[in-house]
């Protein structure tokens, strides 16, 4: 018989010794920090990162049914990695955007000096 409640997947238990460093990089990070970090900057990446999840989820009105959502721990974890990973890519694009909107500016600044 399989008990799959006592199953730990390699997700969660991994030996690898850059997993282990970035754990304990991950815990020593100030309360401050992970916040920071947990924020996206701009309504553009919330309502993107919202659809994206929503979309993984399933897309039903919640005011017009009762969806209750059951899974796994391990399913559940693949979930959370990939809005953390959709997540972290969005967050790089808006700061490329940023800097490249940055990098415009001072461009045209420079080409109006000269």
């Amino acid at each position: 018989m399989n008990n799959q409640s006592n199953h730990v997947s390699e997700f969660f238990n991994s030996e690898s010794e850059t997993s282990d460093l970035l754990w304990q990089y991950v815990k020593s990070l100030s309360p401050e920090t992970v916040t920071q970090l947990s924020k996206p900057a701009s309504a553009e990446v919330f309502q993107v990162m919202e659809r994206n999840i929503t979309g993984l989820l399933g897309n039903l009105p919640s005011e017009h049914f009762g969806v209750t959502v059951t899974t796994s721990r391990e399913s559940l974890g693949r979930l959370l990695a990939s809005a953390m990973i959709s997540g972290y890519f969005l967050r790089n694009a808006e700061q490329r955007m940023d800097f490249e909107m940055a990098l415009q500016g001072s461009e045209a600044a420079s080409s109006d000096i000269d």
